[in-house]
């Protein structure tokens, strides 16, 4: 949600940014939300001349009732009473525009930085660089699915029995390297010095209006019926909200978190081959890092953190590209945002492992959390990235270290989350050996 002031004073920049995003729909809003703020404003001066017309008023009859000067004292009373109505009058419009003011501000994107690229969606999102080279190995590398029944490690038919369509199950050695890339990606980011923390699963509806927008939270979010909770898309959503309603130490920044969490998605659709496996499910776990910061430090920590996860893609070696998402593809509260892809050896393509975004101070803004300096109180800015999110995670590394034997390479900064194994051999391996 961007600053009611900006917009009352840059219409036309709001404009703009909407016809960038090509959101015409929204255009009117502007002008809208204006002749509501006017209007709000004007019913708060004059409840405020009436609050000090009260005061003034009551310090008169005071005097009045003091001099024995009765009459006059009542004619007063009654002034302060007919004041009294007009006022309540003006609390309750007050609160109405103030309601209607707030609804259309949390559909009004983000202002996006001047860097991000103008498009319609997100075919029209740019590469930055690849890095790695992207192999394509002189065997056919199998569909991710074939080579977790290779080690008999996916099981979706009892899941669907259990759960239904994108849920699965992962069994073995499948769910050894699962594990294991979650702790290493866990260690990776401790070791860049992230406080690692595991959130609540669930959150409150304040917490998922402060943090997503209205079209992503029903896409995304499972509702726990009858409560006032929902369950998580991302670990973000819960770390950000951990600071909801604070005033954070402006020392204290920044605040580099790193969280471990399930997450939980509707996930609409999957097509062809993909509903065999485990690229599109509704259940997935996640290492997740977020940053609360000084506006001035937020785009240096934008570019931190994307790299973080490069780095630690290419320690599994695997080769990734970045990806810049154009305007049309950014979720209304981003500020910028680009993707973090891996290479597909078997779709000689990449394909999406994570996303790094910065959000200006749109949650800090919904949420209420801000931080004090020598300049006195403002919004902090918060950024988000996914380190790891598997099974996508796995699928990547699993046809980029399977080998034409079927068997399946452990890169070295796994094996101590492994027990050591170098190598993982296929069931009809095993038998042979």
């Amino acid at each position: 949600m961007i600053d009611i002031k900006f917009l009352r004073e840059n219409p036309d920049i709001v404009k703009e940014n909407i016809r960038k995003k090509f959101q015409e729909e929204k255009l009117p809003l502007v002008d809208e939300v204006i002749a509501l703020d006017a209007e709000s404003r004007s019913a708060k001066q004059e409840g405020d001349n009436l609050r000090a017309a009260r005061n003034r008023i009551s310090k008169e009859i005071g005097a009045l009732m003091g001099q024995g000067k009765k009459e006059e004292a009542e004619a007063k009373k009654a002034e302060v009473a007919a004041g009294a109505k007009r006022l309540a009058e003006l609390e309750v419009l007050e609160a109405e525009l103030q309601e209607k003011i707030t609804k259309i501000m949390m559909v009004i994107p983000n202002i996006i930085d001047p860097s991000v690229p103008i498009g319609k969606d997100d075919s029209e999102n740019v590469e930055i660089q690849k890095y790695g080279d992207p192999v394509v190995p002189d065997f056919e590398v199998p569909y991710h699915a074939d080579i977790l029944d290779s080690i008999s490690g996916l099981d979706k038919d009892s899941a669907g029995r259990t759960s239904g369509n994108g849920f699965y199950y992962l069994m073995g050695d499948a769910a050894r390297i699962h594990s294991a890339m979650i702790s290493y990606a866990r260690d990776f980011m401790i070791d860049k010095g992230f406080t690692y923390c595991i959130p609540p699963f669930m959150i409150r509806s304040s917490v998922v209006n402060g943090v997503m927008s209205f079209a992503e939270m029903e896409a995304m979010m499972y509702k726990i019926e009858g409560e006032d909770l929902f369950l998580i898309g991302t670990s973000e959503h819960s770390m950000i909200g951990k600071f909801k309603g604070q005033i954070v130490n402006e020392k204290s920044l920044p605040v580099t978190m790193t969280s471990y969490s399930p997450c939980f998605r509707k996930e609409v659709g999957s097509h062809g081959i993909e509903e065999r496996g485990v690229y599109r499910v509704h259940q997935f776990e996640k290492q997740e890092m977020v940053v609360l910061c000084k506006p001035e430090d937020s785009m240096q920590w934008y570019d931190k953190m994307w790299s973080y996860t490069v780095e630690f893609f290419r320690s599994l070696d695997i080769p990734v590209r970045t990806l810049e998402c154009c305007s049309g593809d950014l979720a209304d509260l981003k500020v910028k945002s680009c993707d973090v892809e891996a290479w597909s050896p078997r779709q000689q393509k990449y394909f999406e492992v994570g996303s790094c975004s910065t959000m200006g101070d749109a949650q800090a803004r919904r949420l209420g959390i801000r931080t004090k300096g020598e300049n006195g109180t403002y919004y902090v800015h918060t950024l988000n990235n996914t380190v790891l999110a598997s099974p996508r995670a796995l699928i990547a590394f699993l046809e980029n270290n399977v080998n034409a034997d079927g068997s399946i390479r452990i890169p070295e900064a796994l094996r101590p989350y492994m027990g050591g194994k170098e190598i993982i051999l296929p069931n009809d391996k095993k038998k042979k050996a």
